[in-house]
């Protein structure tokens, strides 16, 4: 079988699917190049259907730790080409990871919000914030926030106690999700 060349979108869309990290490994740029893989050889059929690709790092892919002595050294527009590559990917992983911090810092600000109306501009102390992030990560979004309206709800006249309401909700929450932790 002839193998067609992949196009720069088809690559991007498998390394976005994949979190820009080698499936095989787990490394991400800037410390590998990555690649697409082809589960299913060309050789042996494969086609370049999506579900047949996935992003490998240079190494698994070629299945070797390091490049041997007796290979002919890359010209400078390899090199050149290779670097650019890099950049791409360091680009595309770069922005991945900076829209999940946003999403991240705006679930916290939006529970901060509900607690405390006015947070977002007044600000709220760390260790509250802290909090907020820590059942962000371990409960689903919706959840923490029917938690700090029903805190909003059940407390209106102190925002220490809102908070403290907030976190016994959630904490129980948690143990009813996980009785044995």
């Amino acid at each position: 079988m002839s193998r067609v060349g992949l196009s720069k979108r088809t690559r991007f869309e498998v390394f976005k699917r994949d979190g820009f990290s080698c499936q095989y490994c787990g490394a991400h740029p800037p410390e590998v190049l990555l690649e697409v893989d082809h589960i299913t050889p060309v050789a042996e059929g494969g086609t370049n259907d999506e579900a047949n690709l996935a992003t490998s790092c240079f190494d698994c892919n070629r299945g070797k730790a390091a490049v041997s002595l007796s290979v002919v050294p890359k010209s400078l527009a390899e090199k050149g080409a290779e670097t650019a590559e890099r950049e791409a990917q360091l680009t595309g992983y770069r922005e991945i990871m900076q829209a999940r911090t946003d999403r991240i810092e705006n679930d916290r600000w939006a529970v901060a919000e509900i607690l405390v109306p006015g947070s977002a501009k007044a600000g709220m102390k760390r260790d509250w914030l802290r909090s907020i992030m820590t059942f962000n990560e371990r409960l689903p979004l919706h959840a923490v926030e029917e938690a700090a309206n029903l805190a909003r709800d059940r407390v209106p006249y102190s925002d220490r106690g809102r908070f403290l309401y907030f976190c016994k909700v959630c904490w129980n929450i948690i143990k009813e999700a996980n009785p044995d932790a």
